[in-house]
């Protein structure tokens, strides 16, 4: 039989000793545990980046996979700590929006606004109540350290989810900016900028599907079409579009940042024009 796997995502970074700690903590309650880093890079504080990045990478592990994911601007306050099941893995967190993409797979439609969205079967949440389960003092800066981690530490030892928690029917949600959908004309924006500066939009492969694309417009700036690769052919306005590995619309500079070309970032519009059908 494997042993346990925690993937870990956070915006600790890795200059301070955090992410260490966690791990350390991890291995007292559980020896036996392998660990993955999904990232410790997202944004201090970014939540919206935070749940992009968990929401498109989490269908990558296996479903045993217990994941510690650690946003947390409001640590401390009376956001809950939960503790979420899923077909595709296990998920700890704060309850501020960071699982919505985990959630969203799983829901009928996204929710217009941010607040309580329900909990659709099979899908299950508990509300992390049980001290018994955490590290002792707690912290009200880390509990990442003192919550989150031991309480995945003690499931992945067997402990029962009922006795970690009580169980809840919503989390807090946070809908992902969509695309606007025009007879000549597919209207999004930016909602994340990788390592390479390349410019993820809210765009779907799927909303592409079937519609002749002839061009894209951001910053100004106009791209001819969508490339299948970040190096087919030079173009003159030195951008490139394409449909990246995230399944989304994203803007580059071959061997370059398009981040740092267009001086774009989340939230920058994205315009799509489209053959009318």
């Amino acid at each position: 039989m494997n042993s346990p796997l925690l993937v870990f995502t956070t915006d600790f970074g890795l200059a301070d000793s955090y992410a260490g700690v966690m791990k350390g903590v991890a291995l007292g309650i559980n020896p036996d545990l392998r660990f993955i880093d999904l990232t410790h890079q997202v944004s201090p504080q970014n939540i919206a980046q935070g749940a992009f990045v968990l929401g498109v990478s989490h269908r990558y592990f296996p479903p045993h996979a217990i994941h510690v994911a650690v946003v947390d601007p409001g640590v401390g306050t009376d956001r809950r700590p939960i503790l979420l099941e899923t077909p595709r893995g296990t998920f700890i967190a704060p309850d501020n929006g960071l699982l919505s993409r985990v959630l969203d797979e799983h829901l009928p439609e996204q929710p217009a606004s941010a607040g309580p969205a329900p909990i659709p079967s099979p899908l299950r949440a508990w509300h992390l109540t049980n001290p018994d389960y955490w590290l002792h003092p707690v912290s009200r800066t880390f509990h990442g350290r003192d919550v989150f981690t031991p309480v995945a530490a003690h499931l992945s030892r067997g402990v029962p989810a009922d006795t970690l928690g009580e169980r809840t029917s919503d989390l807090h949600f946070l809908p992902q900016p969509q695309p606007r959908m025009e007879a000549d004309r597919i209207r999004g924006e930016i909602i994340y900028v990788d390592t390479y500066g390349n410019l993820v939009s809210s765009i779907p492969e799927g909303a592409l599907a079937g519609r002749t694309v002839s061009g894209i417009r951001i910053r100004g700036r106009a791209i001819p079409g969508i490339s299948g690769t970040f190096n087919d052919g030079e173009p003159a306005s030195g951008l490139v579009a394409l449909v990246g590995s995230h399944g989304y619309l994203e803007v580059a500079v071959p061997n370059g940042s398009a981040a740092d070309t267009l001086s774009a970032g989340a939230g920058e519009p994205v315009t799509v024009a489209v053959v009318p059908a």
